[in-house]
Parts: C-alpha cells; sequence; structure tokens
C-alpha cells in the first residue's frame, strides 16, 4: 500500500466502504522443487498498517451496525498485544467513535507509563484514543457474563460490545469476503485460526469441492465447535492443530529462523503467533506430500503484523540474539 493510498484511507468518510482489490501472490520457495505444486498468497495484510487481513473483515459490520443502533462507544476485550484491540482502537477513529479496551491482566495498569514504553500495541491504541482498563485474569474469563457487562455499563454508560478476537455473527458475514469468485480455481484454502470466526467465513463462501484448512494458533479441541456454530453442517474443513509451538504466544527458534528466511526469499512478512506458524505448517506438510499432486494452494494473510515489535521486546528480554526482521 502507497503512502498516498494510505492518506486516501484516512480521509475516507466511511472507511468499511473503501474497495480493496487484493492480490494473489504466487510464492517459489525452495521446498517447492520438485512438489508438482503451486502456492499463492492472498496479501489481506496490505489492507492498513493496523486494521489489516480479518481485522478489517470482522470489524466492518460491527462498526456499520453500531453506527445503525446510535452508539457513540465501542467497548472490547483482549490481551497485552492483541491485534483486535489495536484494530478497534484505530477503526474507532476512523469511524469517529470514542474506543474502550479491557485488558487482561492488572499488572499492567499499575505503571501505565512503564507499559506503555515496552507495548507498542497498547501505545499505539492509546495514541488512537483508545481508554484501558486493566482487569486480573480471573475478572476476564468473566467477559461474556452478562452480570459483568452491566457492570462495564454501569461504569461507561452505553456501548457496542465487540466480543473478544471481534468474533460474532457479523464478523463471519465480514470474512465471507476475503474469497472471491477468481479464487474458485484453488484446489485447498488455507488459514490460521485463533477464535474461528475467519475461518468460518471462508467456510461459509467456499466452494464444495474446495478443502478448507484452518492451523489453529492454540492448543486445545474446543474451537471445532466454536467454528461449527457458524457454519452450515459443511464437510469440505478441517484443522491442522500440529503447529500451534506449544500454544498461544508459544515459540521456538526455528520458528523465528523460518519467519525471517521467508520472508528473506518472498519479500513477504510473517507474524510468529498466526500466520507464521501456518506457512511452517503447510511448507512442513508439503514436505510431507500431504498435498495431491498438482494441487493449487491458496493461504490467506490475516495480518497482525503490528504484533512483531512487542514479540521482538519480548525477545530481547530473554534471548537478545534473536530478532523478526
Amino acid at each position: 500500500m502507497s503512502t498516498s493510498d494510505f492518506t486516501k484511507i484516512n480521509s475516507t468518510v466511511d472507511f468499511f466502504e473503501t474497495q480493496f482489490q487484493i492480490n494473489n501472490s504466487q510464492v517459489f520457495l525452495s521446498e517447492l522443487e520438485g512438489k508438482d505444486l503451486q502456492l499463492f498468497i492472498k496479501r489481506e495484510d496490505l489492507i492498513h498498517p493496523f486494521v489489516s487481513g480479518n481485522k478489517f473483515r470482522k470489524l466492518k459490520y460491527n462498526l456499520q451496525e453500531a453506527t445503525r443502533q446510535q452508539k457513540k462507544t465501542l467497548l472490547t476485550f483482549g490481551g497485552a498485544f492483541s491485534n483486535h484491540i489495536l484494530a478497534t482502537a484505530v477503526a474507532g477513529k476512523l469511524q469517529g467513535f470514542s474506543t474502550i479496551g479491557i485488558i487482561r491482566g492488572e499488572e499492567l495498569g499499575i505503571d501505565l507509563d512503564k507499559t506503555l514504553a515496552g507495548n507498542a500495541t497498547l501505545r499505539n491504541a492509546v495514541a488512537h484514543g483508545m481508554k484501558f482498563e486493566f482487569i486480573s485474569r480471573e475478572q476476564y474469563r468473566n467477559k461474556t457474563s452478562v452480570n459483568f457487562l452491566k457492570i462495564l455499563e454501569e461504569k461507561y454508560g452505553d456501548f457496542y460490545c465487540i466480543p473478544e478476537g471481534g468474533t460474532n455473527e457479523l464478523a463471519v458475514k465480514g470474512c465471507e469476503e476475503i474469497l472471491t469468485t477468481e479464487d474458485n480455481e484453488f484446489d485447498y484454502i488455507c488459514s490460521c485460526v485463533g477464535t474461528g470466526g475467519t475461518l468460518a467465513g471462508i467456510i461459509n463462501s467456499a466452494q464444495k469441492d474446495q478443502k478448507v484448512l484452518g492451523f489453529p494458533a492454540l492448543k486445545g479441541d474446543f474451537l471445532t465447535k466454536e467454528i461449527q456454530q457458524y457454519t452450515d453442517s459443511q464437510q469440505n474443513w478441517g484443522l491442522v492443530t500440529d503447529y500451534h509451538f506449544g500454544g498461544y504466544g508459544k515459540y521456538t527458534e526455528e520458528l523465528i529462523h523460518f519467519i525471517n528466511r521467508f520472508k528473506n526469499e518472498t519479500d513477504i512478512p510473517l507474524d510468529p503467533i498466526y500466520t507464521g506458524k501456518m506457512m511452517f505448517g503447510i511448507l512442513d506438510r508439503i514436505q510431507k506430500n500431504k498435498f495431491p499432486k498438482g494441487s493449487k494452494l491458496l493461504i490467506i494473510h490475516t495480518g497482525g503484523l503490528q504484533g512483531i515489535d512487542g514479540f521482538n521486546h519480548r525477545l530481547k528480554g530473554k534471548q537478545k540474539d534473536l530478532k523478526i526482521v
């Protein structure tokens, strides 16, 4: 995205009415040599520096609904490095909403200046007008309870609530727009999975003869039920659960080196939480001949690149010689 495009977007009256033409870029890697496969990436990460990829898709209809309900404030939930938190802050400002972020981890609010100094995600959210409330992990587990939401309403007044990660029926509707008719030629559609809303939208819009594969960033089998509640009993999808690297936010040196090598060879950046793990898994499965010869694969780049700065800050405190470039 050029500087002029970014300026145009920020001056648009309705950001979510902007039409994005997302190209599919073919990827050439040493792992593909002799495999008789074609690999393409849909660069949804180029939609916007902060409201990118699936965050744009998930917020689109939610913010339109908030406008329809004449709400003035958006309230949502997330962790300290949440792509969704920052995307909501930026999108809210672009659309004229006040924003409130309920952040997991009450210790982060003890010295907010120190927290912001070491956390680009929260720092940028504040710069876009978001106000925070830091709560304990125990309180955070109640984020969907009626009583907890009532307490928040008594404190902050009337607001439009967007769930953690942004996933709800309106988010799935937005994610159904990721695929276009031009994507009907692909045999496999691959996406990383967080809360499941993005994959549900892709499943709903994929052709019946296409196979949709989701690569969860979290451990556990709960995601299948989460996804099924937003789909109509389709059978053309599955979860590949072998590449979470220990769970959400976990990593290995091998993963970091892979992300850096991938960018060096393709000029496409990946994040270590979602897209990096997915791409590692896809290429590993290609090496193990898990895809039929002649297959054409489309990988959805869901964005999340803003989190690299925060991740590198974590690495600096643990392994100073390790960094995502």
